[in-house]
């Protein structure tokens, strides 16, 4: 596999896509959603090897369900094209327009980035919402997935390829690097002759390996310890609710709870009644001091629990005295992802979704919602845990740029 060549053919595909219209790149989309449907047994059959060799490897079960594919999520990867097709083309979009006192007429256009590389591990549907995403945005895009779910990805992008192909885009506008190895993810991350821009997608490990080895800019998805904190005014049975669902409804994700806050005033009567509803999901939990003497069988906790994603039917729980405590505890330990307040005071959820330092900050509602569909953006290309460029749920808007079209009548600068 050589990498040049790919890069030299997802530059020619970005050529191409950043002239094609927005109807034209919508009918594209519509006939790739599609295809992915009619190609289900294809794809679940591709994707059930996979799924037999991550268990085979004693893979976890989060990790194994963020892997597998099923009619079901297939459906679901299409009605996220389709979403995509339905938003607004930022592409042309004019952002400012303002003639200067010598008469240069200066204009801000949103423009494609070029050519997106993306780093990811498991999650195949990735595939088709990052190809859906770039080329929305008349982006070409170069995907390096994890070898656990590669005959997964090449399956995908096999059915993409065709698909524009018979509809004479370039195919190369999506490419799935079937060399898994580390060697190559290095070379890739060293592109930057034909690669614009970056996205690491995956583990606290897979982000910092990039981070520090890349000469392509990289815009950093972070990973989810998400922290949920039960003030002293929340309502229990909506705090239970909440945490049930961020923590268990899907294990495998970066938006899961991982870690919860409880004020002391309400610790005694609110952490029995969370063990016996989690103990039902069979969650473990790791508490400090006073969690355990409100809940004898928990395991206690350690500074590392605090810190840790843990993609796990586990849940780190700290007591505290105050909000102020809660929101120093959380913005230590968090990833800067998501976190939320359960509150009935007004004031303590100002103050809250004022200095938790998070790219989503929630107020009675599960941490779940971080996502680019539940936003209203359609698939998300990932979630941003930096400042700058983009941060949140990344959609359409944060794989543009933008340029200065610069008209005049002959100026020249005395």
């Amino acid at each position: 596999m050589n990498l040049q060549i790919i890069g030299k053919e997802a530059v020619l595909a970005s050529q191409v896509l950043q002239k094609l219209s927005t109807q034209e790149k919508n009918a594209a989309l519509i006939a790739c959603a599609e295809a992915l449907v009619a190609s289900s047994k294809e794809l679940v059959a591709a994707n059930a090897e996979d799924v037999a060799a991550a268990k085979k490897k004693g893979v976890s079960e989060a990790l194994v369900d963020r892997l597998r594919l099923s009619d079901e999520r297939i459906r679901s990867m299409a009605e996220g094209i389709r979403q995509v097709c339905e938003l607004p083309d930022p592409v042309g979009e004019v952002m400012s327009e303002n003639v200067r006192p010598n008469g240069l007429k200066i204009t801000q256009v949103r423009v494609p980035l070029g050519v997106i590389g993306i780093i990811y591990e498991s999650r195949p549907n990735v595939t088709a919402d990052a190809f859906a995403l770039c080329f929305k945005t008349g982006n070409a895009v170069i995907l390096r997935g994890g070898s656990d779910a590669l005959r997964s990805n090449l399956a995908i992008c096999r059915v993409l390829q065709k698909t524009l192909e018979r509809l004479q885009i370039p195919e190369n506008s999506v490419q799935v690097l079937t060399d898994t190895s580390r060697e190559t993810a290095r070379e890739f991350m060293r592109l930057r002759a034909y690669v614009d821009v970056l996205i690491p997608r995956g583990s606290a490990g897979l982000i910092r390996t990039v981070l520090e080895n890349s000469t392509v800019p990289v815009i950093e998805t972070g990973a989810g310890n998400c922290h949920i904190y039960v003030d002293a005014d929340a309502n229990e049975e909506m705090a239970l609710s909440i945490i049930e669902n961020a923590k268990t409804q899907r294990l495998g994700v970066c938006n899961a709870c991982e870690s919860l806050v409880v004020h002391k005033d309400i610790a005694d009567s609110f952490l029995p009644k969370l063990a016996k509803r989690l103990s039902e999901k069979q969650v473990e939990l790791r508490g400090d001091k006073r969690s355990r003497e409100a809940v004898a069988t928990m395991t206690p906790a350690t500074e590392e629990d605090y810190a840790t994603e843990y993609l796990d039917r586990i849940l780190s729980i700290r007591v505290v005295d105050s909000l102020t405590e809660a929101i120093a505890h959380i913005n230590r330990y968090h990833t800067q992802h998501s976190d939320c307040i359960v509150t009935y005071n007004a004031e303590n959820a100002k103050q809250f979704l004022r200095d938790v330092d998070s790219a989503a900050v929630y107020v009675n509602a599960s941490t779940r919602f971080t996502d680019g569909f539940e936003f209203g953006f359609g698939a998300e290309i990932g979630i941003s845990t930096q400042k700058l460029h983009a941060r949140g749920p990344m959609g359409l808007v944060a794989l543009t740029s933008y340029k200065y079209l610069v008209e005049g009548n002959g100026q020249i600068r005395g």
